[in-house]
């Protein structure tokens, strides 16, 4: 699903990332760690696109095609979704015409049929119903006025509306009380299946105790240094990082 050779990432003429390397399969779950400053949000944020990264070195794949140099709405109606750790606020805009777009520019690009309002709205209450969202929140400006909860819950509706092969949720945990955490959590493991893959960029062990990762990586000084099972994040939760970056 992703392959990533080499990537080197400067910003502002400082290097972040560092000669990384990640392969991630189909039906993959995996979760990366690591201190603030290891380079985990400036990752999800290349393999999306961000302008504001310039790729030095190195290639990325996805679906064994080259997109290192693709726009970020290519990458996006190809199958890559990043779920903001900090989702923006849009006024003006409703959050179910934003998701209609949204949602009609991938179908477009798959040479499949958009849908008008009235369809749409069927279909997103389907989707909403999954991850126990309150239907009032569609007709509300994007974000706008939303609780920390409320904005993450509407990443993962996107998420699941979009049906994304690839799907990176940056510190989608953040803000979450234990409820929305489990409910969060809930709806990502129920969206995993054997034809995606998933990210996770966490700094809390709960996040992936709830969700069983294949893997989790930890990052350190823009590359990944360590690779294991989920019992890592429960050893760094009781002794923290140092062990591992010795």
């Amino acid at each position: 699903m992703l392959k990533i050779e080499n990537l080197c990432v400067s910003t502002d003429n400082k290097r972040i990332l560092k000669d990384l390397n990640l392969s991630i399969n189909k039906g993959e779950i995996h979760a990366i760690m690591g201190k603030n400053g290891s380079g985990k949000s400036t990752l999800a944020k290349v393999i999306s696109g961000h302008p504001s990264y310039e790729i030095d070195h190195g290639n990325i794949f996805f679906k064994n095609n080259n997109i290192t140099n693709s726009e970020p709405d290519e990458r996006a109606k190809q199958g890559i979704f990043l779920g903001f750790q900090y989702p923006v606020e849009v006024s003006g805009v409703t959050n179910i015409d934003f998701l209609r777009l949204a949602y009609n520019s991938k179908q477009k690009k798959s040479g499949k049929e958009e849908l008008d309002p009235l369809a749409f709205f069927e279909l997103i209450n389907s989707e909403i119903q999954k991850i126990n969202m309150d239907p009032k929140f569609l007709n509300r400006y994007l974000n706008e006025g939303f609780s920390g909860g409320e904005k993450k819950k509407n990443e993962i509706l996107q998420m699941s509306l979009l049906k994304s092969e690839l799907c990176i949720l940056d510190e989608i945990d953040s803000g979450l009380d234990v409820d929305a955490l489990r409910s969060v959590s809930t709806s990502i493991k129920n969206f995993s299946n054997s034809e995606n893959s998933i990210v996770l960029i966490t700094h809390y062990q709960r996040l992936i105790e709830y969700i069983k990762p294949n893997y989790v990586h930890i990052m350190s000084e823009g590359k990944i240094v360590f690779t294991g099972d989920e019992s890592i994040a429960l050893n760094i939760e009781k002794d923290g990082y140092d062990n591992i970056l010795k």
